[in-house]
């Protein structure tokens, strides 16, 4: 059976009553790949304990897989894909590529900008500087797929019209927010078909049109 949810930072205790032998897509931060030493280690060999395989998506809290030595690109799903040999339930799928999950036509699109980046500067805290998708990669993926119908799009972020304003934190001023990311999704919105958008981010539940939020809700994936 195959699964989604939004983020888990780190947290995977909502993924002990899955049955055995599922797959878990994860919309972003899911936090493998956080600290970048021993404390990810020893997260890893916990998910690889179980009988679970891990789809996850770019984000904004977490260092991309294609930025760590020890993760090698492969091919499943019909798409590339980024894995460990030491963790091979632990999958990371790439920006702009299509896959075939559970019978439908999924593109991927990850990345975010983080709200509390100059906190995160300022305290030292962990903050990854590939976190949005270059201007590059953001016009390969329209020139790749403008006109392409796929069944589903998985993204962390959301297209910049249905921000959910109403989450969005008090004390931040979102002048200072970076939009780039939302701004470029409402143009994957506007030229490229789907039928349903699944993204994260926000930490909150919600459907508008065929977009929903997700956050700590686990659904099948259909």
């Amino acid at each position: 059976m195959f699964y989604i949810t939004g983020d888990t930072h780190r947290d995977f205790t909502r993924v002990h009553n899955l049955p055995k032998g599922s797959t878990l897509i994860i919309l972003g931060d899911a936090g493998i790949n956080y600290f970048l030493n021993k404390e990810d280690k020893e997260l890893k060999e916990y998910l690889n304990s179980l009988d679970i395989t891990f789809l996850c998506i770019q984000d904004n809290h977490e260092e991309r897989p294609e930025n760590i030595p020890t993760y090698k690109e492969n091919k499943m799903y019909g798409g590339k894909v980024f894995i460990e040999d030491d963790y091979p339930n632990l999958i990371f799928l790439k920006n702009g590529e299509i896959y075939t999950i559970n019978n439908k036509k999924v593109l991927v699109i990850g990345g975010a900008y983080s709200i509390d980046k100059n906190i995160r500067l300022l305290y030292g805290w962990h903050w990854f500087k590939d976190e949005q998708l270059s201007k590059s990669e953001m016009n390969t993926i329209l020139e790749k797929y403008q006109g392409t119908h796929v069944d589903v799009i998985l993204s962390h972020t959301s297209p910049k019209k249905f921000e959910p304003v109403e989450v969005f934190l008090s004390g931040i001023d979102q002048k200072t927010v970076d939009k780039t990311m939302e701004e470029f999704l409402d143009t994957v919105e506007e030229t490229i078909k789907y039928d349903k958008w699944y993204c994260g981010h926000y930490h909150t539940e919600k459907i508008v049109d065929k977009i929903e939020f997700m956050f700590e809700n686990i659904k099948e994936f259909r």
